[in-house]
């Protein structure tokens, strides 16, 4: 899945710098079950002081929302499985649920009678009042094959909704309360100042932030509406949610500000099959128009798996209209599942000669025609000559046909038990305007009747909000420089379609109150290729199509045998163990041979974090599950897991979701073997994750610990690590496990002589404790809690933290509070950034300086100032901080310039020391920096003939960072 949001969203889905948000927030339970020895090769120590790219911040609100009695009261009613973990940007619930049982008794009252009266109950964790629960608006309910009854509640300003918060709940059968999910947004204003930009320009605004100045425009299904939109601290501004298909660019949703016309927010809807990207702006020649002939019937001609498969590679007949895929007397491929065309020029729309119109029988029965060329034929049969233009036309019929039939087929199977992707759970259907519109052949004639290198061994699907017809593309396969490829069509393999088409599954089901989804985060977003994966595999393998012995491994593979073998999708098939020493299952340099574990994250490819890639250890932990439970009751448990997720999951979100969802569905019966299977993978009991952002998680091999594990006291002192005085008001937590329970809360706050106590911690080794707050940076280190228990912290001040007592006294050009990214982004120890705009100049230079004036809490001798250049706020790169001035004073009246440079893009992502002239560091009390420039002309900016990229308009910068001691007199 490509993503490439600048930013995440400021509600329940956060970049990995917007602040602490536990993965693993419970302490389980089993019998029997004792911790186990942590990983041999664990991670390299973090350094005392991570880049603000990659660590996650914990801020004061959040800290005081924990200390909330009615937090921590429902953590202690929740039990040894209780999860109840609060959202840093809204000091509300993000999740609340139970692992082995429900948060209320069965009940005869209504659904949302028994999730209005549990919120009401909880004004702690919620933030509701008794009011703003009754003027929750319920946007959705539905209930599952299983019985579970799913409940979407928004939050509203002036009838207009909330994007990306709210509440979302989930129902037994028998009326039991699961779990209440969302984030919820507790101060909202009454009303909203008026908007003066129009869903017109919002959708042209959308559209050039991606495509550039030169795009077409709006599509014609492109769709805006109106949303309120709530920066960090609370406030809320009008704004327009639009989803749009910039040609050749996929499918984004963004947020545009209402009053200003600003991008606040994007993210890409498109996943792909493998990490190439995919297609570009094109055009091309357009078909010759086939007179349609009147439909005699459905018959088509379709094999089950793809052309010379062993099992399901010949073509037989069969029959569109027998299910209601295609309506009878069709002329077209348009019916209630789908709508199949061939865009080959790309423009996402259906030009003359596109569409498929029934053969000369009237019916939908195109043979398969080899085509003979170099390669082809051995082993599998070519489809197209990538030497010969316009040669896909041979096929391009059939391939259509051949699509149309897959997507009837997955369809159906998605929709029936114990899957249960129905039109109320969001699938996709004509009768709600959602069948999917599928573009095969895409871009086959970009380049004079030939793709092009954008065009070529991909696949995609685009998955807006329920309501809003997907768009599949299926590309062409061939040979590129240095590999060999059959010469054949994506369209063609089962795998591939249904690959794809698992993405809208996805992408319908983890989403947040208002449905858009919510896999947004790197972890969420290898889930989504791995789910990809494996309900494709596995509804290949359960129709005898794709063979799993159980006694070899390397089966169970993603791509047809022989036919990418130089360009494969993924590193190695699905069911690969741990340790496996198969040549099917090589592993990669970095990871090692055999089956992945969560510490592989990261390794996999050589490129670093990549969705698709890391996804393999998501994929291959699937179907260890799939052999140890079935496929029918894994089917079950992952749908529901899927329903019953938070926003923006990690990989143990999502496992701790399964639990819930055996809880529910099975009545726990496989919790022993579920919690084998992911402690085998690395995701056991002491594993951990910071955010779904975090692309190093800790893993751990442990089950968890039962009834009799010993117990132990984790305690410390933190000082200042230039002073070596104690620091009071300071968090010491466990990564994953700071959440509450009986008698233990794995949190506590440091006491003014700095020392702090953390009751009944299981012994073992716990990768992720951090240490952060109060104006401190934050510092993670691996304790083990048995044989010694102490853990003491030198924690560095960063004197222009906002947390620690500084303040922004003035400023110069726009405030930008209420779109998040005010002057106050400087200071505040996240990835939230202040900026401004870029008036006058060129190319990002010689602009109106503006500036920012920070106050430190006392004078300070500076030892190093640091700055990150980043831009943010939903701006690109070329926004990011160039040149600069920075300026200390004593008294804030008389200045002296300290530091004067230019930032390039290699600065950006990290905090860069600025060295400061002699003289200039000493007794300060004022910082001042000056936004001279950015780095529009060091992208390659050219905003007098392109005035698309946010560097022609803006100047951002993620943080000023002040090391240092007190000065003395």
């Amino acid at each position: 899945m490509t993503r490439a949001s600048s930013r995440g969203r400021r509600a329940t889905i956060l970049t990995a710098t917007a602040g602490l948000t536990l993965a693993v927030a419970f302490l389980p339970g089993a019998a029997n079950a004792t911790p186990g020895n942590p990983a041999a090769d664990g991670p390299s120590p973090a350094p005392s002081v991570p880049s603000q790219q990659t660590l996650v911040r914990r801020d004061a609100g959040l800290m005081k929302a924990e200390q909330r009695s009615g937090v921590r009261e429902l953590r202690q009613q929740l039990g040894a499985q209780g999860v109840l973990e609060l959202d840093p940007a809204t000091g509300t619930a993000r999740q609340v649920a139970k692992l082995d049982g429900y948060l209320t008794p069965r009940s005869d009252k209504g659904p949302q009678d028994i999730v209005r009266q549990y919120v009401r109950d909880h004004p702690d964790v919620f933030g509701l009042s008794t009011g703003q629960v009754r003027d929750l608006t319920l946007r959705k309910e539905y209930t599952d094959v299983a019985g579970v009854r799913h409940l979407s509640f928004v939050q509203s300003v002036d009838g207009v909704a909330v994007f990306g918060n709210g509440i979302k709940a989930n129902v037994s059968r028998d009326g039991r309360l699961i779990s209440v999910l969302g984030s919820p947004v507790p101060k909202l204003p009454s009303q909203l100042a008026p908007g003066r930009i129009t869903s017109t320009q919002a959708k042209h605004t959308a559209v050039r932030d991606i495509a550039g100045a030169k795009a077409d425009g709006v599509g014609k299904g492109d769709t805006a509406k109106q949303v309120v939109y709530t920066a960090p601290g609370g406030t809320a501004r009008r704004a327009w949610q639009t989803v749009t298909v910039p040609d050749g660019h996929g499918m984004w949703l963004h947020v545009v500000d209402a009053a200003t016309g600003r991008v606040l927010y994007r993210q890409n809807l498109s996943s792909d099959l493998s990490a190439a990207t995919g297609a570009a702006p094109s055009s091309g020649q357009p078909l010759s128009a086939t007179p349609a002939k009147p439909l005699r019937t459905g018959k088509v001609l379709v094999w089950d798996r793809y052309p010379g498969a062993p099992a399901g590679g010949r073509q037989h007949t069969r029959h569109l209209t027998a299910r209601g895929w295609l309506p009878v007397g069709a002329k077209t491929l348009d019916g209630r599942i789908a709508h199949v065309f061939s865009d080959v020029d790309d423009n996402n729309k259906v030009d003359a000669g596109e569409e498929i119109t029934p053969a000369a029988d009237g019916t939908f029965s195109f043979p398969f025609k080899h085509v003979t060329g170099p390669g082809c034929d051995v082993p599998l049969p070519c489809s197209w000559d990538q030497k010969t233009p316009y040669s896909w036309k041979t096929n391009r019929e059939q391939n259509a046909a051949q699509v149309y039939y897959y997507l009837g087929t997955y369809h159906d199977h998605l929709e029936a038990g114990p899957i249960g992707f129905t039109r109320a759970a969001g699938n996709f259907d004509g009768r709600d305007g959602d069948a999917v519109d599928a573009q095969t052949d895409d871009g086959a004639a970009v380049d004079h009747g030939l793709p092009d290198e954008n065009h070529l061994n991909n696949a995609n699907m685009g998955t807006p909000p329920d309501g809003q017809a997907p768009t599949m593309q299926m590309y062409l396969t061939g040979s590129g420089p240095g590999y060999t490829v059959l010469q054949g069509n994506w369209g063609d393999d089962a795998a591939t379609v249904y690959h794809e088409y698992t993405h809208g599954l996805s992408n319908r089901l983890v989403v947040d109150a208002a449905g858009v989804s919510a896999l947004t985060g790197q972890q969420g977003g290898a889930m989504g290729e791995a789910w990809s994966d494996w309900y494709a595999l596995d509804f290949l393998n359960n129709r005898g199509l794709l063979k799993d012995s159980r006694r070899t491994d390397g089966e169970v593979a993603l791509d047809p045998p022989h036919w990418t073998d130089e360009l494969p999708s993924r590193s190695q098939p699905l069911d690969c163990p741990v340790g496996s020493t198969s040549a099917k299952c090589p592993g990669t340099s970095a990871a090692g041979k055999g089956g992945y574990t969560y510490g592989d994250y990261g390794k996999i490819s050589r490129r670093g974090p990549e969705v698709h890639a890391d996804g393999e250890i998501w994929s291959e932990t699937l179907w260890d599950l799939r052999d140890r439970l079935g496929s029918r009751l894994t089917e079950s448990l992952l749908t529901r897991a899927m329903e019953l997720s938070p926003a923006n999951p990690t990989f143990l979100d999502q496992r701790n979701a399964i639990l819930q969802a055996d809880t529910v569905v099975n009545r726990g019966r496989a919790h022993d073997r579920i919690w084998k299977v992911f402690a085998h993978r690395g995701m056991g009991y002491f594993a951990a994750a910071l955010t779904a952002d975090d692309t190093k998680p800790d893993e751990d091999f442990s089950l968890p610990p039962g009834p009799h594990t010993p117990m132990a006291t984790l305690a410390g002192k933190v000082t200042d690590d230039a002073s070596g005085t104690p620091v009071g008001g300071v968090t010491v937590s466990i990564s994953g496990h700071a959440s509450g329970f009986p008698g233990a809360d794995f949190s506590a706050v440091t006491r003014a002589d700095g020392t702090y106590t953390i009751h009944n911690v299981p012994k073992g080794t716990y990768r992720k404790v951090y240490a952060s707050g109060n104006g401190y940076e934050p510092q993670i280190r691996t304790v083990t809690v048995g044989s010694s228990n102490s853990a003491d912290w030198a924690l560095r001040r960063d004197w222009a933290a906002a947390s620690g007592g500084a303040t922004v006294t003035e400023f110069t050009g726009p405030d930008n509070t209420e779109s998040g990214c005010g002057p106050n982004g400087l200071i505040d120890m996240s990835g939230t950034v202040w900026g401004s705009d870029a008036k006058g100049g060129t190319n990002g230079t010689g602009v109106d300086p503006v500036h920012n004036t920070v106050k430190l809490p006392s004078a300070v001798d500076v030892a190093e100032l640091r700055i990150d250049p980043t831009a943010g706020c939903g701006d690109d790169k070329t926004a990011s901080l160039g040149d600069y001035r920075v300026e200390t004073s004593t008294d804030g009246t008389t200045w002296v310039t300290a530091a004067e440079g230019h930032f390039k893009p290699a600065d950006t992502g990290r905090e860069n020391a600025v060295s400061l002239k002699a003289g200039t560091g000493q007794n300060v009390r004022y910082v001042r920096l000056t936004m001279l420039g950015n780095q529009a002309a060091d992208n390659g900016a050219h905003c007098a003939t392109d005035p698309s990229p946010s560097g022609c308009s803006y100047l951002d910068v993620t943080e000023l960072v002040v090391h240092g001691s007190a000065h003395r007199s």
